[in-house]
């Protein structure tokens, strides 16, 4: 089996491909940082200590790593900006020369805020163009891998999915639920919901981008690979999804202009992503919202009758 080393692996996307790893011939080797697992087995690695991470890598040896570690809130990323470098560019360098020195190979999730969202719809070979520090973090962070004899730079764009059980009171330099669990929790206590009508993005189930993310780590191709959902959809129009999927009423859901909402760091217009390269190299359909939806419907029907 593939020794494979997932740096974040309590976090959203990283818990998934922990789940998935063994089941598509890889040897997991788990890491946590700032959520702690209730299992053992997890080696803690803070990815800012070039030290530690040059240590860890050599120990496990690993044939691929996924970085799934990043600080992900982009407002917060506004303000602690240098918290923000030394995670999402700092860190990245620090795993590069890791993975180098041991001959592994390193996937890299970015996002799909390297665009300004002016035209949507983009390619791989699309110019990014960054309008928010978060953005130019992972754009650099992009660049770095991109040096490496064997990379892979992936894609996503508003990762959801079901999580029953989150973790209150972290950092706010990554949000406790993934919007989709947001929405539901709100209208599972009757509040109304506001999103965003005018911003469009290509939401990305998790579970999904999780075995695209182990395609690309099976896969000796290297470059920059969008692994987003094939919808592109407000966040208001990505909110009514869930409420119909879930039963809730559709009025809970208020829809409002990005001018309306209070947010610190800019957003892209649209940054909705093409996929078509991605599915074609690993043979594989990157699901629209619905089927997402859909699926974490089930998930919560078994966790509910379990």
């Amino acid at each position: 089996m593939d020794r494979l080393l997932i740096i974040g692996s309590t976090g959203l996307v990283g818990s998934k491909i922990a789940s998935l790893a063994a089941k598509r011939g890889f040897d997991p080797h788990n890491t946590q940082h700032s959520r702690k697992s209730a299992s053992s087995g997890y080696a803690e690695l803070d990815i800012t200590d070039r030290e530690a991470t040059l240590t860890l890598v050599g120990k496990v040896q690993p044939r691929a790593i996924i970085n799934t570690a990043a600080v992900t809130n982009v407002d917060y990323c506004e303000s602690h900006r240098e918290e923000a470098q030394g995670v999402n560019v700092e860190g990245v360098k620090n795993l590069a020369e890791a993975a180098r020195e041991n001959r592994s190979r390193l996937i890299q999730v970015s996002t799909d805020y390297v665009f300004d969202g002016k035209v949507g719809h983009y390619e791989e070979a699309d110019t990014p163009n960054p309008i928010q520090y978060y953005g130019k973090t992972k754009l650099e962070a992009e660049k770095i891998v991109s040096n490496l004899p064997s990379f892979a730079i992936a894609r996503p764009s508003v990762i959801f999915g079901w999580t029953p059980v989150y973790q209150a009171g972290e950092s706010g330099s990554s949000k406790p639920m993934n919007f989709a669990m947001f929405v539901l929790d709100r209208l599972k206590r009757h509040e109304n919901v506001k999103a965003i009508r005018d911003q469009y993005a290509s939401p990305t189930f998790v579970d999904n981008l999780a075995e695209a993310l182990l395609g690309l780590a099976k896969t000796r191709e290297i470059g920059i690979f969008h692994t987003a959902g094939r919808s592109c959809l407000s966040r208001y129009e990505f909110a009514i999804k869930l409420a119909e999927a879930f039963g809730y009423p559709k009025g809970q859901i208020e829809p409002v202009y990005a001018s309306e909402f209070k947010q610190v760091a800019q957003r892209p217009r649209n940054s909705c992503l093409r996929v078509e390269k991605t599915e074609k190299l690993l043979g594989m359909s990157l699901l629209p919202a619905a089927e997402g939806i859909k699926e974490m419907k089930r998930q919560e029907s078994v966790q509910a009758n379990s």
